[in-house]
């Protein structure tokens, strides 16, 4: 199964609600607890990692905003030094004794940036996937079928065949760029300009290839189908991406890793009921006499049915709540409610019998209006 990057709130295990109070005592515990100066187990260092990344994101409004509107997508072009720069970790570790030093060769220096070295990561790649309410709601595995370009493995991306190598473009010395070099005169000295174009030979590739690869034409990429399992959270909220790393576009550069691929789940439509946020919408129609003197329904959860009961005097649009028959809030926090709005039908065509008793029922009411007047 692939490995998603669990949601931000979910590792600290705190509400999306959780003021920065609520967040920096939740990092503080569970880095304690996982920091790889104290914790030795295999795992320990992921988790800090994990859990600092959070912390980094959740503490800052700005970087919050922005998970909370685009999720993982609006923090990926984050570094490192963007993430935790603005973060004093001596005063939220006083006295504990660890490196949380930032730039000084502590826990960050150690941890996080290593991972920017080393060649360009490929662009990240999204695609959606839509799953029904009851997954939504209890969690589990779905399969997202996706296609995406791949390092063409005959010539390992470098588009020559097999046994040749691209021959460098001679006129750019292989940069795919020419510079154009000029000094003007002025009053004041010489002013040196410099124009640098796209390479009109090469057209920017640096290289040609003389005997192209025959599996990839040249490209040094193959399109490829794939399909993963992605674990869906109980409770997610729509249109969030999950994270699956190296998954995306491959790197244009030797060496360097894939991109991410962004998975947006969004809940598939349901003609019982519409979803907003944990909360479960549906519309009841009762007749009059219904309204007016209380009835009973039959009603479709997500766990089957329930009887509920229609109070007598139910005014049309009215709204009756069954608490915790929504789906489960994301980060384990209870269920959201099913609410139920009664509309109330007019009937438009009567038949005699009807009218006649309608118009008894309407002089009847009238009476009785006249009476608690006088009183």
């Amino acid at each position: 199964m692939a490995n998603t990057q669990r949601d931000y709130y979910q590792v600290l295990g705190i509400a999306r609600d959780a003021d920065g109070k609520a967040i920096k005592e939740a990092f503080r515990d569970l880095a304690m607890k996982y920091h790889p100066d104290r914790n030795k187990a295999p795992d320990a260092e992921e988790k800090f990692k994990e859990i600092a990344e959070a912390y980094a994101v959740l503490s800052d409004p700005k970087k919050r905003a922005q998970y909370d509107r685009r999720g993982f997508a609006g923090v990926a072009d984050f570094s490192p030094e963007d993430l935790f720069g603005g973060i004093d970790f001596g005063d939220i570790f006083t006295g504990m004794g660890f490196g949380f030093d930032v730039g000084g060769g502590g826990v960050f220096d150690r941890l996080f940036r290593q991972q920017r070295q080393g060649p360009a990561h490929g662009q990240d790649l999204e695609v959606s996937l839509v799953v029904p309410l009851e997954r939504i709601n209890s969690g589990g595995d779905e399969t997202v079928r996706f296609t995406r370009a791949v390092t063409c493995p005959t010539c390992s991306g470098n588009g020559a065949k097999p046994g040749t190598k691209p021959r460098s473009c001679e006129s750019c010395g292989g940069s795919g760029r020419r510079v154009i070099t000029r000094d003007q005169k002025q009053d004041k000295g010489n002013i040196h300009f410099q124009q640098i174009t796209v390479c009109p030979d090469c057209q920017g590739r640096g290289s040609f290839i003389d005997h192209p690869c025959s599996e990839c034409q040249g490209s040094g990429q193959l399109e490829k189908k794939e399909s993963l399992k992605v674990h869906i959270p109980a409770g997610l909220e729509e249109a969030t991406p999950l994270r699956i790393r190296e998954h995306g576009m491959p790197s244009n550069q030797a060496g360097g890793l894939p991109g991410d691929l962004y998975v947006v789940v969004s809940s598939a439509p349901d003609s019982r009921f519409e979803r907003v946020g944990a909360d479960l919408w549906r519309r009841e129609t009762v007749e009059i006499a219904d309204a007016v003197l209380g009835t009973r329904l039959k009603v479709p959860t997500l766990k089957g049915e329930v009887n509920v009961k229609v109070p007598p005097g139910t005014q049309p649009d009215e709204v009756l709540r069954l608490r915790g028959k929504g789906l489960q809030q994301f980060g384990g926090g209870g269920h959201g409610d099913l609410n139920l709005r009664i509309q109330v039908r007019i009937p438009e065509k009567l038949s005699d019998e009807e009218r006649t008793l309608y118009q008894q029922l309407r002089s009847l009411s009238q009476t009785v209006k006249k009476k608690r007047w006088w009183k």
